[in-house]
């Protein structure tokens, strides 16, 4: 069989996979552009309260995202992904449900104890093969990118004719969609992957904690998504202000994104080919915090602050597309699940921070202190940044082998660490698997898979 492309099972597993990831995330980000207008008319509103319903999914899925990936190993991906998303049609319903923000923020955190990203990416791997899986990653990463564009764009135009109950109806609508589609779609796996590129490992979180560069990389996630959330705390406000009715606000974020995207994907490519990666990447944090001081300041022109808008998301989408690819390649061989967990864990936990953080600011202080403060946060993230060593260009892989014992496995490293290419090398021998990271331009494919075998 060709290994070029993916079979039958690969190209099913992806798109529903994808299919299933984006609903929920469409869900999650539908309220962001309408909350800060509708939530005013709930029971108990106050600045603080409206931060926490936008934010609070983001704390409990930081605090179940690795945990949940675990239990997949341990029960099953497909019972850990159905359980995950009943949880998150509740916590849909009982926000559609509430008068209060207080039972909005409840529905919100339920939402986000269906944390299944870790199980769906692990049950992914498990019906790809090796030389398949990026492909499959890059559909699911594809899909997450696309649903925040799409949630932009329905989020006022359903929460016009139908308000927020309409959105949360609709978030669990698509969560029964989800679960039908991982029920009678998505294929049973018959296969495990190796599980330490996949899912977190809690010997190893410590130790991921403590590496300088993979802090960098989680300390930046939490503040990027900080800023975003803490934006949309004040900018639908902002915009209706200078007389642009929520309804169309639509008419701006589709643009912007459409837009941003495009711009971003050359400076990306061009920064790969000049080896200018650190630069760019640098200057992207840099382009976000010009564009929030710059907002800070800016309060009724229309036409500057849809230029700053899209300038945002041209910074946003760059740090948010590069990021995971730089932890792949900073990650120890065989722990990038670890290393991703607290990386997507730092990330929602950025995301409810942001939250909170807007809403206090905008109680204490006034809408515009929300802009100045997040481009505060982006400062201190540029000069961590500035610290990050170059990142070596590599690929990694796994690959199931027979062990004889310990020694065996030692002697087998050994050989891998004089080879021509091989960057780092992990061998398991509890699980018969062998992580390698190579440069893919230097190694020789073929004498390496005859040194596994």
């Amino acid at each position: 069989m060709s290994t070029s492309a993916l079979n039958s099972i690969e190209k099913k597993a992806s798109l529903s996979l994808a299919a299933v990831f984006g609903m929920r995330m469409i869900g999650l980000f539908m309220i962001l552009p309408v909350f800060a207008i509708y939530g005013v008319e709930l029971e108990g509103y106050s600045p603080l309260w409206l931060g926490l319903a936008i934010g609070a999914y983001g704390f409990t899925q930081a605090l179940l995202q690795i945990p949940m990936g675990i239990l997949s190993d341990k029960f099953g991906r497909k019972p850990v992904i159905l359980g995950g998303l009943v949880l998150f049609c509740i916590g849909s319903i009982v926000a559609a449900q509430s008068e209060s923000v207080y039972g909005v923020v409840f529905g919100r955190a339920l939402q986000g104890m269906g944390a299944i990203a870790s199980a769906t990416l692990a049950l992914a791997a498990d019906l790809s093969r090796e030389e398949q899986r990026p492909k499959v990653m890059a559909t699911i990463g594809m899909f997450i990118g696309l649903s925040f564009a799409i949630a932009m764009v329905l989020g006022p135009v359903v929460a016009k004719d139908y308000g927020l109950a309409g959105l949360f109806y609709l978030t669990a609508i698509f969560a029964v969609f989800g679960m039908a589609l991982v029920l009678f779609v998505v294929p049973n796996a018959v296969t495990t992957a190796p599980k330490g590129d996949l899912v977190a490992a809690p010997t190893a979180l410590l130790s991921m904690l403590k590496d300088s560069q993979l802090m960098r990389l989680n300390l930046g996630v939490f503040i990027l998504h900080m800023a975003l959330t803490a934006m949309f705390v004040v900018l639908p406000v902002q915009l209706t202000e200078v007389g642009f009715a929520i309804s169309d606000h639509w008419r701006l974020y589709l643009p912007a994104l459409l837009v941003s995207f495009a711009l971003m994907v050359p400076v990306m490519i061009i920064a790969i080919k000049k080896n200018k990666e650190k630069l760019a990447f640098c200057g992207a944090i840099l382009l976000m915090t010009a564009t929030l001081l710059t907002l800070w300041q800016t309060s009724t022109d229309f036409t500057l602050i849809v230029i700053l808008v899209v300038l945002f998301f041209v910074a946003f989408n760059y740090l948010e597309a590069t990021m995971p690819a730089n932890l792949s390649r900073i990650a120890p061989a065989g722990q990038k699940g670890s290393a991703m967990g607290i990386f997507s864990s730092s990330q929602f936990f950025g995301a409810f921070c942001g939250g909170a953080l807007g809403g206090v600011i905008t109680q204490l202080w006034g809408n515009s202190q929300v802009f100045l403060v997040s481009a505060l946060l982006m400062i201190v993230w540029f000069l961590l940044a500035l610290g990050m060593k170059p990142i070596v260009k590599s690929k990694s892989l796994s690959f199931n082998i027979n062990l004889t014992d310990e020694s065996h496995a030692q002697q087998l490293a050994n050989r891998l660490a004089k080879m021509p290419g091989v960057i780092e090398s992990s061998i398991v021998f509890t699980d018969s698997v062998a992580y390698v990271k190579v440069d893919d331009k230097v190694v020789d494919m073929e004498q390496l898979k005859t040194v596994l075998n």
